[in-house]
């Protein structure tokens, strides 16, 4: 029988104060409607939306639906009036979102916007065997990469993209791009997607050791944000015919702004797709008086999905994959992904590699 991957509720408990444990159930094999296509997944990949879901810290919470939003597979069936006939057993990777079509400033219609995977507002989730869904919710996979690494890829490439390209305006060589955090995901994504591009990316990272992978990556340079003025170190690293920084790319907030607004140039962008250090952060009026930007940033749309895949495709990139375990149904295995996640330990996505059925039950 398929199977999907849930909370468990057992005894409950306020947010914040609980951790779900997990588990696999048997569902029934879903059967496509006339417009959609039915993915037997390969792999699903884990974000921090995730780890918060087990602490009851995401909002419309589903203890029913399965878990994870970034996932890849296989179109195994298709409907009857599906257009995209090309699709039919053809490697595919899905959104991570639904209700958002084109918009480049927001969704259409922002109530009706979520993320898939563990929510009442969409039955999806990518931590099952199966899955339909529309035709226009899968894109084909890139063919140079795994399906592990195509899992990896959705909403780290997507929230990336939209951060660095729609927002802040990096489209080709040249620019000096700063990514926060990096060993994140996003910010991984990020610095793979710039230096593609052809910019002079730095990054900033508590370890040492994630600094140096990144320059491996293409990054030009790296600083500690443990150093309390890790912004001037950063402007020792800028190139002498470019001293400024163009563009800040952070998941981070806090107190960026003291660090980055003096190496900045006039009229530069923060694009801020999140804030770990805390839910507000510091704005000063040297910000104001330099014309800087501050633009949110989260996730896109399904149009920057589609760009961002055929950049993927294009420029050969290969996500980055902290690590790998292997079986839907070996929940000890899942669990240290997420304490992997939790310490911070990963340099990369946490990806499952989905077995299929009869093999999980051997």
């Amino acid at each position: 029988m398929p199977r999907a991957l849930t909370l468990n509720a057992g005894e409950g408990g306020r947010p914040g104060k609980v951790y779900y444990p997990l588990q696999v159930k048997t569902v029934p094999k879903p059967k496509p409607g006339p417009n959609e296509v039915l993915v037997r997944l390969k792999a699903a990949a884990l974000n921090h939306r995730d780890l918060w879901a087990r602490r009851h810290l995401y909002p419309a919470l589903s203890l029913e639906n399965p878990l994870l939003a970034d996932g890849a597979g296989v179109v195994i069936e298709a409907g009857s009036d599906v257009k995209r006939a090309e699709l039919l057993n053809q490697a595919v990777i899905l959104t991570p979102m639904r209700g958002w079509e084109s918009d480049p400033v927001s969704p259409e219609d922002p109530h009706r916007f979520a993320v898939i995977g563990a929510t009442l507002l969409t039955d999806d989730g990518t931590g099952q065997d199966y899955l339909a869904v529309h035709e226009d919710e899968v894109e084909l996979a890139p063919k140079h990469l795994s399906p592990v690494e195509c899992a990896a890829l959705p909403i780290c490439g997507l929230t990336g993209w939209r951060a660095l390209v729609s927002k802040a305006g990096v489209t080709g060589p040249g620019k000096n791009v700063l990514v926060t955090g990096i060993g994140g995901g996003v910010a991984l994504q990020v610095l793979q997607f710039a230096v593609a591009f052809g910019s002079n990316v730095y990054v900033t990272s508590g370890h040492q050791i994630k600094i140096d992978k990144a320059i491996s990556l293409g990054a030009r340079g790296g600083v500690s944000y443990k150093d309390d003025s890790w912004g001037s170190a950063l402007l020792e690293l800028l190139p002498d015919e470019r001293p400024y920084l163009d563009a800040v790319i952070d998941g981070a907030g806090g107190t960026l702004i003291t660090q980055v607004a003096p190496i900045m140039r006039q009229g530069g962008v923060i694009s801020q797709y999140g804030m770990t250090v805390g839910n507000k952060m510091d704005w000063h009026m040297r910000a104001v008086l330099a014309n800087l930007e501050l633009k949110g940033s989260t996730m896109g749309s399904r149009r920057e999905f589609r760009d961002m895949v055929a950049f993927v495709e294009k420029h050969k990139i290969k996500p980055i994959v902290s690590k790998v375990v292997r079986g839907l149904s070996d929940l000890e295995a899942i669990e240290t992904l997420f304490v992997e996640m939790q310490a911070g330990q990963q340099f990369g996505k946490l990806v499952v590699e989905i077995d299929d059925e009869l093999q999980a039950q051997l």
